[in-house]
C-alpha cells in the first residue's frame, strides 16, 4: 500500500516538475524565475515546515522515536562517508561525484512525500535526517568541494533551516504551543513544499543540455551508486538490525530515515558546485539524471524494505 501511493507521489511530483518545465518553455515566465521561488522556498517555506514538524504533543513514544531516527541518520551518514572512502580510490571517484553519492535531496523530497503518504505527524522524523546531513553539508561537503579543510561555523549556526530546527525541538520539548493564528500560517505555509519546490526544478530543467546527460560517460556508473548500490546498503542495514525494535512503530521511523537516503543527488551539491567552479554542469547532470531514474528506484526500495 505504502509503495503504491509512494510512486502515485512520485508521479505528481514529475507532473508538478512538467508545469514549471511548461511555463518557461512557452515563454511565459523566464527560467531565471526559479531562483526567486528557491528563496521562497529556503527562506519561508522550509522553515515553516520544520517548526510546524515538532508543533504535535509530546510524548515518550515520540521522544524515543526521533532519538531513534536521529541515531539512524548518524549511522547511515557514517557508512556513506566510509563507504565512498573506500571505493573513491579504485573508482577515481571526483570530489564532486563523493559528494552526490553521499548528500540526498532530503529536504525538497522527503518531507512533502512523507506529508502526503504518511501524514504530518511523521515530518517529525524526517527532520532528524534532514538535520543530520545539514550540519554535515556545512562541514564535510563543503570542505570536501571546496578542497580546503576546516568548518564554517558561521553558515551553520546561521542557517535558516538549522535555526528552524531547534526552535522546533525547544519548542516540542519544552512543551510549548504556538497560537492557533499563527500555528495555522506554518501549517498552510508547509503544505505547498512539495508543489513548490517541484515547479521550480522544472524549471531548471529547461537549461539543461539533455543530449550531454545521456552522452557523459560517468553518468550512468554514478547513478548507479547513488540510486541502489548505496541505498541497497543502507536497505539491508536498517531492515536487519536490531533499531526498529527499540522503540514504537521503529520500522516506519527507519523507512523515513530510507526514503532520506534514496532521493537524487542534493540540489545543494549542485550550488557548491557553482560556487566553487567544480564542474557545475556536470553537477546538474547528475541531479537530472539520479531526479528521473528516482521514479523507479524510490518505490522498489521501499518495497523490499517492506517485504
Amino acid at each position: 500500500m505504502i509503495t503504491l501511493q509512494l510512486l502515485q507521489q512520485i508521479v505528481v511530483f514529475f507532473l508538478m516538475m512538467a508545469c514549471g518545465f511548461l511555463v518557461v518553455k512557452r515563454g511565459l515566465i523566464d527560467a531565471k524565475s526559479s531562483r526567486m521561488l528557491s528563496v521562497i522556498c529556503i527562506y519561508i517555506i522550509m522553515p515553516c515546515v520544520m517548526i510546524n514538524a515538532f508543533q504535535i504533543e509530546y510524548s515518550k513514544s515520540i521522544r524515543d522515536g526521533f532519538l531513534l531516527a536521529v541515531a539512524a541518520a548518524v549511522l547511515i551518514h557514517i557508512f556513506l562517508l566510509v563507504f565512498v572512502r573506500i571505493i573513491g580510490k579504485p573508482l577515481k571517484l571526483s570530489v564532486l561525484e563523493k559528494a552526490s553519492i553521499i548528500y540526498s535531496n532530503s529536504g525538497n523530497l522527503v518531507i512533502p512525500m512523507v506529508t502526503v503518504v504518511l501524514g504530518e505527524k511523521w515530518v517529525i522524523y524526517a527532520s532528524a535526517f534532514l538535520s543530520v546531513q545539514m550540519i554535515l553539508m556545512w562541514t564535510h561537503g563543503e570542505s570536501l568541494m571546496e578542497a580546503k579543510a576546516g568548518v564554517n561555523w558561521k553558515k551553520i549556526l546561521c542557517n535558516i533551516n538549522l535555526i528552524a530546527i531547534i526552535i522546533g525541538i525547544i519548542l516540542f520539548f519544552a512543551r510549548i504551543r504556538l497560537p492557533v493564528v499563527i500555528g495555522n500560517t506554518m501549517s498552510q505555509i508547509s503544505a505547498t513544499l512539495g508543489p513548490v519546490c517541484m515547479i521550480m526544478l522544472g524549471m531548471t530543467m529547461t537549461e539543461v543540455n539533455w543530449k550531454e546527460i545521456f552522452s557523459h560517460s560517468r553518468i550512468y556508473l554514478i547513478t548507479a551508486l547513488k540510486m541502489i548500490v548505496t541505498p541497497l546498503f543502507v536497505l539491508l542495514l536498517l531492515k536487519y538490525s536490531p533499531l526498529a525494535s527499540m522503540v514504537k512503530d521503529g520500522q516506519t521511523i527507519l523507512l523515513i530515515s530510507l526514503m532520506a537516503v534514496i532521493t537524487p543527488s542534493a540540489t545543494t551539491v549542485v550550488q557548491l558546485a557553482q560556487l566553487y567552479d567544480e564542474e557545475p554542469v556536470y553537477a546538474s547532470t547528475i541531479n537530472v539524471m539520479t531526479t528521473i531514474v528516482s521514479i523507479v528506484t524510490m518505490p522498489l526500495m521501499v518495497m523490499l524494505y517492506l517485504a
